[in-house]
């Protein structure tokens, strides 16, 4: 009898993270080439890549020069002319001019023909993105026009022109629709529509990035739109440092039908990693046979404009081809994101830097303490890497460290080459926060440096003597409140420069060639109160903690201790947080942080998330915190509360303007140069606000009885803050 050969049905797609960087167009086209080649050893015959990874997502205002165009182009030349594209459709990113308009692309191929140029259509423009400052979306659904090549790709792929626009591709065996990054997070995602057009696979090409809590959204939004209308969906991303404050987690996936069947790392050093899967495209088609409601509103659709592609994504007689499995997610908890996230980020900055470490002012509490853990965390990560036999990883290693025999083995020994840390005492200074720091130090293996900084202190003061014939004294010693600012901001300051200065010097004092990198450590609580001296050992070269909350990084350093067994720690997380910058009383601290503040740090996590995210001035904020803290405060103590915390946000606002690049983390960073567009000179007394607040507090009928204040009440203290311009 004969037997009838058995169509394929069963695809192998492939979809990827890789760690692009901005404008490295030589680095991009091989990270993309060795996706593509993976990807076929694999078996997949389509592959997908994160967005605009060609040049690389943060080029930011580079995109407005017609170089990143030029260069973008010249590098789809090299993709399109490789044998290695040859046999799989491949889906890369680019932007492009059309008709003199710039727009973001997914530009798709196959043997050496450009098959679609597939536009963005809702572009991200919020928080940290501008994409319309440089793109304009596609506007017109379901149609495309021609697009007139460039002669360079003309002479290659001897098409004049190809389609542009909003189409989906139909392949022998399947159709596959595109979607691109922000297009997933609207209301109403494409992939809706194709879906009930016919579309079996969706692809998403993102360039999302990372921020504590994000990925369940991610997954969560994946899984949804594959249950309500069933189907295969690809989601590549952008991973690393791409040359901004931004850190992109990959978290690539493959999903079906509502289940996971493919997760890429969240966190990793590798600069390419590709996952795969293969489906059954039947199981697809019956699960949407029985959902009545997708197939009634299928049947009234606008159908897309379809590119016909002569090629199969599957195989003829696949019958005994394994199928993928599906996966559970596996999520990090937010102390482990931290442990992972800025650590990755620091090691690509180090690594591009070419630099040979980094130096971190250590004074013993807990915002230097989760920094320096950070960096040992980072070294943890760079020696599972090098174990799990990554040569690019071993090869970075070798130059940081200008040993080119050199293989890393132990994070403790890793640290001691590449982290320098410094306790910078004064004769404010305690030997409890001096012994903290060194503990530390010791138990991660840094080259550690003690130093006074009394004589340097003491030789500015004498200048401003010399010169005017007065010197100043703190308040306990009686002197005003200005003295006493000074006082503290010269010790401050004077940390600063002596931080520079071992950057540039430490390792040629020892015979060693290169500079360090210095490492910041202010959260984003005492930023956005502007708990900080401008141009104090807090202004540094990068701030790996710059977006993380207090709270969250206490149960990262909490997780250190345990995870690095670092006991050290234990009295780090225990003792109060303080600047030590005002003379001890009896050889014990006499200032602790949240009394200069006037606010607890808890506190400052809900005024930061309601000013930020709930975009709520201060009359907003105090009606709901009135009703928040109805069982602990009454009307006047939440009135009191909210007005310190304006006065002192404005007061402050102008440190925004010279804070350090930091790792962005959380939604209510307070950072001005990109993140939070807000004037930094106010009428910090707010009298409009604030006199409405008070006829509120006046009018209140409500008894509020509150059983007990659970939130420390503070005198209000003075607004000229920490620090005048």
């Amino acid at each position: 009898m004969a037997t009838a050969a058995r169509m394929g049905r069963k695809v192998t797609v492939a979809t990827c993270a890789l760690n692009q960087w901005a404008l490295d167009f030589e680095g991009n086209l091989q990270r993309i080439l060795k996706s593509i080649e993976i990807a076929k050893h694999k078996g997949a015959r389509y592959r997908l890549g994160p967005e605009l990874e060609i040049c690389g997502y943060g080029c930011w205002d580079h995109y407005y020069e017609s170089d990143t165009l030029l260069h973008s182009l010249q590098v789809l030349a090299a993709l399109l002319e490789s044998p290695v594209t040859q046999d799989i459709i491949c889906d890369v990113g680019m932007p492009i001019m059309h008709r003199n308009v710039r727009y973001n692309c997914r530009v798709i191929f196959l043997n050496g023909k450009i098959l679609l140029i597939r536009p963005k259509m809702a572009l991200a423009n919020e928080g940290n993105y501008r994409e319309l400052r440089w793109f304009t979306p596609w506007s017109r659904s379901r149609q495309t026009e021609e697009y007139f090549l460039p002669r360079m790709i003309q002479d290659l792929t001897e098409q004049e022109s190809v389609p542009f626009g909003d189409a989906v591709l139909s392949t022998r065996d399947t159709c596959i629709g595109s979607e691109v990054c922000e297009e997933l997070w609207t209301p109403h995602s494409p992939h809706v529509d194709m879906g009930l057009d016919g579309v079996e696979i969706f692809t998403n090409a993102s360039g999302s990035h990372h921020v504590l809590r994000k990925a369940h959204a991610r997954v969560d939004l994946v899984t949804t739109a594959t249950t309500k209308n069933g189907g295969i969906y690809l989601l590549a991303n952008q991973k690393g440092c791409d040359g901004d404050r931004l850190y992109y987690d990959g978290c690539a996936l493959i999903a079906m039908n509502g289940g996971i069947f493919a997760q890429g790392s969240q966190f990793s050093l590798d600069d390419v990693e590709v996952l795969t899967a293969t489906l059954d495209l039947e199981d697809v088609r019956s699960y949407r046979a029985e959902i009545s409601s997708r197939n009634l509103a299928a049947s009234r659709v606008s159908p897309y404009p379809r590119v016909k592609v002569d090629f199969a994504l599957s195989r003829d007689e696949d019958l005994l081809e394994p199928l993928s499995e599906p996966v559970e997610w596996k999520y990090h908890s937010p102390a482990e994101e931290i442990s992972l996230g800025p650590a990755c980020w620091l090691w690509d900055f180090l690594r591009r830097s070419q630099q040979a470490g980094f130096f971190l002012p250590l004074s013993g509490g807990v915002d230097s303490g989760a920094t320096a853990c950070l960096v040992y965390s980072m070294c943890h990560q760079v020696c599972e890497a090098v174990k799990h036999g990554s040569q690019e990883v071993l090869a970075d290693v070798r130059t940081i460290v200008n040993q080119t025999s050199y293989t890393p083995q132990d994070p403790r020994e890793l640290c001691s080459r590449i982290l320098t840390t410094c306790y910078m005492a004064s004769e404010n200074s305690s030997r409890e926060t001096c012994n903290r720091a060194g503990d530390l130090a010791q138990q991660i293996g840094s080259h550690h440096i003690g130093l006074n900084i009394d004589p340097a202190v003491k030789a500015i003061m004498g200048i401003f003597s010399l010169v005017t014939g007065k010197s100043p004294a703190f308040s306990a010693h009686g002197g005003s409140s200005r003295e006493s600012l000074a006082l503290q901001n010269v010790q401050a300051r004077v940390r600063m420069v002596i931080a520079y200065l071992f950057a540039q010097l430490s390792l040629w004092s020892r015979g060693a060639p290169g500079r360090l990198l210095v490492l910041g450590s202010a959260n984003v609580d005492e930023s956005l109160l502007g708990y900080l001296t401008k141009y104090d050992c807090s202004s540094a070269d990068i701030n790996p903690i710059g977006g993380v909350s207090k709270t969250d990084l206490r149960a990262f350093v909490q997780l250190c201790m345990e995870r690095f067994r670092l006991p050290a720690l234990q009295s780090i997380l225990v003792a109060p947080a303080t600047a030590e910058l005002e003379p001890l009383a009896h050889g014990r601290v006499s200032q602790t942080d949240e009394e200069d503040m006037g606010v607890t740090y808890a506190e400052l996590s809900v005024y930061g998330r309601l000013r930020k995210i709930a975009k709520m001035g201060p009359y907003s904020m105090f009606c709901k915190l009135l009703y928040v803290w109805k069982d602990v405060c009454t009307p006047r103590q939440v009135a009191d509360k909210v007005k310190r915390f304006f006065s002192k946000y404005s007061v402050n606002r102008h440190k925004m303007t010279t804070l350090t690049p930091a790792y962005h983390a959380e939604s209510y960073s307070p950072d001005d140069n990109r993140f939070d567009l807000r004037p930094f000179l106010y009428n910090t007394r707010w009298p409009w606000q604030f006199r409405c607040i008070e006829t509120q507090v006046n009018q209140a009928k409500m008894v509020f009885l509150p059983v007990k204040c659970l939130l420390r009440e503070y005198q209000l203290i003075s607004l000229e803050g920490r620090e005048a311009f």
